[in-house]
């Protein structure tokens, strides 16, 4: 149990020490965002002084304030569920980041899950045919996937089978002219517009299949495998039971990192497709210099990873035995 509130502890430390780094930053920088929204709305009211007060309705801090005050107010306004009002999107950030973080999950859990089942699958294969062509030809095959960036694909893809052969959307997130809801119709076109960034993702499964592949054939020459045989199981029972159970358990932890890894690929991804999920507000709110927005999605994004890791950490005692139970940690 200690182990465990030292663990949420350092989550709460790392998401408090993130937020504080990035007001400091933000604020002390040239061109401070309080400073660049009251010059871009000081001109068109007829009372310069309204524009600080609209500075302290949208971030929630008061401009003339000094800083150490100012960190105070938005700390208290944050842990209340406030992140201010987006200045670009005139609406609640949190309102914002609700409508937005499903649809970055969406794409971001099919991506995850695709990637790995691939890269799961693929590893497998190429370890029990080890040495053969097929193990050659997929392994310089994932080697070269994992080496292309994956905004690379994106724009790819994007030109390719969006614009020259039309076969998928160039932008947006759901089909125009369809009832929103729970029907047929609206289901398959969220897929069909998910389906480029999901597949710009799968860079992941070369790196997944080239660690399966590494674990597989560790694994192989385990004795424990050799009195597997002896014993007279099935060759199917070993693979499943022994082998492949064995090393999907330490890419266990790689794929809730991953999680925090596609988190932060969704905000250049959701950009590219003009996808309107949180990776995509994210970069409007640094273009615009909306600093409520920005805040927000740096404080959602680091959170989501922080989450994940502690899932990860808490759960893998239970999963791995080996691991040696609920008190250690599984990385």
């Amino acid at each position: 149990m200690d182990w465990k509130i030292r663990r949420f502890g350092q989550g709460l430390f790392t998401v408090w020490a993130v937020v504080s780094l990035t007001f400091f930053i933000t604020r002390m920088m040239p061109g401070n965002p309080v400073d660049a929204f009251v010059a871009q709305i000081g001109p068109e009211l007829e009372n310069p002084q309204e524009a600080y007060e609209l500075a302290e309705t949208y971030m929630n801090i008061n401009p003339e304030a000094p800083l150490h005050v100012a960190y105070r107010d938005y700390m208290i306004s944050m842990v209340q569920g406030d992140l201010g009002r987006s200045m670009s999107q005139n609406a609640e950030v949190t309102e914002l980041m609700a409508e937005a973080v499903p649809w970055t999950l969406f794409v971001m859990s099919w991506a995850i899950a695709i990637s790995f089942v691939v890269g799961i699958s693929l590893g497998a294969i190429m370890a029990y045919w080890e040495g053969s062509t097929f193990d050659t030809a997929v392994t310089g095959y994932a080697t070269t996937v994992t080496s292309i960036p994956f905004y690379v694909l994106a724009l790819l893809l994007l030109m390719v089978f969006g614009y020259q052969l039309g076969w998928f959307p160039t932008g947006g997130r759901q089909p125009s002219g369809v009832e929103a809801g729970f029907n047929l119709p609206f289901m398959l076109g969220m897929i069909h517009h998910a389906a480029l960034p999901v597949f710009s993702m799968l860079v992941a499964s070369g790196a997944a299949s080239l660690t399966m592949r590494g674990n597989s054939v560790r694994i192989l020459g385990e004795d424990y495998l050799r009195v597997a045989r002896l014993r007279g199981l099935a060759d199917r029972t070993i693979a499943v039971r022994y082998v492949a159970r064995n090393a999907i358990l330490p890419m266990y932890t790689g794929l809730m990192i991953a999680i925090g890894t596609m988190f932060g690929g969704a905000v250049v991804l959701e950009e590219i497709y003009t996808y309107r999920g949180m990776g995509y507000y994210m970069i409007q709110a640094v273009r615009m210099r909306d600093y409520p927005l920005m805040m927000g999605a740096f404080t959602v994004i680091t959170i989501a990873v922080v989450i994940a890791l502690l899932i990860a950490d808490l759960t893998y005692g239970k999963i791995d035995p080996r691991a040696g139970g609920e008190n250690r940690e599984a990385f």
